[in-house]
């Protein structure tokens, strides 16, 4: 199990002891072991993560000399992963640590590549989350459900079981929590087995993470909420480029069309009636008489009509481009894993 750490002296010895019991109970089904990366805390996080790592023989320590983003710890704690399944779990325990044996179960029964806590699907829930936090974790999971062709109903959440070959054979280059989309956009991209289990998503205070007999002050959150959008927007651009350039350009194709024949119609009538005056009209006068009563119908339909084309044009090209990466990434990912391959192999000689 991976927990990646930043600041958390206040919970992180009374929720180690709390996982440590939850998972000496299953100790009958799975051998296990905890890395705690201490991302460049600020406080006495390292210290305390420590003191406990020195009475849990379960538990190992990795430190990050700066703050170095979640992605980052996420990948030294994969790097040091020896078992079979890796997880990955938040040190709040907003997920209860009952969800562990959830992951373990799907993961094994259905087979899996990777599977996700849903707070978001059928059976799910969220309590006690600050509500700008839950708003925005909301609609940014049914933007990237949407994107991802609702496959997954939450892709931002960080509690997460994996099959650890499957896991060393990912490269992923995100280093703060757009780490979690990628991820799975990757594993998408390599037609991997991705499933969801029910999850109760709650918020915990700092002071008492399990149970509270006074009340306290809610946590805050420590969500960049700027990056965090941005980072929303670029993976639901990546999942599926059509949403952004060409749905919109039939759109703007389609307004555009219907601009135009309400201009064609109105020169049609124009030449009808130029031509009950005078038998030499000719169509430039209609069209000419037709600009001069409607000139924001012609510009109208020529400005649509010019976006529609560039951006069915951008998203051919995007679309191209996505499968150009996806193709060169299959290739990657197939070159490393034979290149992991070989070095086992070595090293069993």
């Amino acid at each position: 199990m991976v927990i990646p750490a930043y600041n958390e002296a206040l919970i992180i010895e009374q929720n180690l002891h709390i996982l440590c019991d939850y998972l000496e109970s299953l100790s009958a089904q799975y051998r296990w072991e905890i890395l705690l990366v201490n991302d460049g805390s600020r406080d006495n996080t390292g210290l305390v993560a420590e003191a406990v790592a020195d009475v849990r023989s379960h538990i190992t320590v990795l430190h990050h000399s700066v703050n170095r983003g979640l992605g980052q710890a996420l990948k030294t704690g994969f790097e040091h992963c020896q078992g079979r399944y890796v997880l990955t779990l938040d040190l709040d325990l907003s997920y209860a640590p009952e969800h562990i044996a959830l992951l373990l179960e799907e993961i094994q029964s259905k087979q899996a590549n990777v599977v996700v806590t849903s707070p978001y699907m059928r059976g799910g829930r969220v309590s006690n989350v600050p509500w700008a936090r839950r708003l925005l974790s909301v609609w940014a999971n049914r933007f990237l459900s949407v994107a991802a062709k609702r496959d997954v109903k939450t892709l931002t959440g960080m509690v997460r079981a994996y099959d650890a070959d499957f896991l060393k054979s990912l490269s992923f280059r995100a280093t703060g929590m757009d780490v979690n989309p990628e991820v799975l956009y990757k594993a998408k991209m390599l037609k991997a087995t991705v499933t969801e289990v029910p999850a109760h998503l709650h918020w915990r205070t700092a002071a008492q993470p399990d149970t509270a007999r006074r009340p306290q002050a809610r946590r805050k959150s420590s969500m960049k909420i700027l990056r965090q959008s941005w980072s929303v927007f670029f993976y639901g651009f990546a999942f599926r480029p059509v949403m952004f350039f060409v749905i919109p350009g039939l759109l703007l194709l389609v307004g555009s069309g219907i601009i135009h024949l309400h201009v064609l119609l109105h020169c049609v009538a124009v030449y009808r009636e130029l031509l009950q005056t005078s038998v030499a009209a000719e169509p430039t006068q209609a069209i000419s008489q037709a600009f001069l009563d409607h000139p924001h119908d012609f510009l109208l339909g020529g400005v649509t009509l010019i976006l529609s084309i560039q951006l069915l044009s951008l998203g051919l090209l995007a679309m191209q481009m996505k499968h150009y990466f996806e193709e060169s990434f299959h290739l990657g990912t197939q070159t490393y894993r034979a290149a992991r391959a070989h070095h086992s192999a070595d090293e069993l000689r």
